[in-house]
């Protein structure tokens, strides 16, 4: 059984993005090792890559790997991005998507690479953490809030329950 699930989903993710005619984004570490993307680009540590079917060619995106052509200022380029280093695929119409967090370390399966993508991933923090508004702040710059969902006056401060029924990334382990 594979150990991550993080291919399939982004995969059946990008998918349904395009299946609803949506621009698939994607957010990726560009600090991890074997990222290869154009630096004059990162902000952060991170870049966010448009990877709908106009804006790349000859996408591929295996269980350990994301390759795909692309010019970036009218020069052309391979993008390789290790799946550990993907950090989220999104809608960039409305900010529809998902975050990935790290993959649990199983006892009796660590290896080396794992190790690696622990100490040095993007400071995520998962769902069940106390305070879900630092959750939110963190993941900031990766979500976008639709304009209506916040006028649908529910009031997150009064009912805890009302955060779960708005639209929002959310970290899936």
């Amino acid at each position: 059984m594979s150990s991550t699930s993080r291919p399939y989903l982004a995969r059946a993710l990008y998918e349904w993005l395009l299946d609803n005619e949506l621009t698939p984004y994607m957010v990726i570490d560009a600090e991890l090792p074997g990222v290869t993307v154009p630096r004059q680009f990162v902000q952060n540590g991170q870049i966010v890559l448009n990877v709908s079917p106009d804006a790349v060619r000859d996408l591929v995106m295996e269980n350990a790997m994301i390759a795909f052509n692309a010019r970036f200022g009218g020069q052309p380029m391979r993008v390789e991005v290790p799946i550990d280093a993907l950090v989220a695929v999104y809608a960039r119409e409305n900010g529809v998507g998902m975050v990935f967090g790290h993959e649990p370390i199983i006892p009796g399966a660590e290896d080396d690479d794992d190790a690696d993508v622990e100490e040095s991933g993007p400071a995520l923090r998962s769902v069940e953490s106390p305070s879900s508004e630092s959750v939110e702040e963190e993941r900031a710059p990766t979500q976008q809030h639709d304009s209506e969902s916040d006028a649908s006056g529910s009031d997150s401060n009064s009912d805890k329950g009302a955060e779960k029924k708005r639209p929002s990334l959310r970290v899936i382990k």
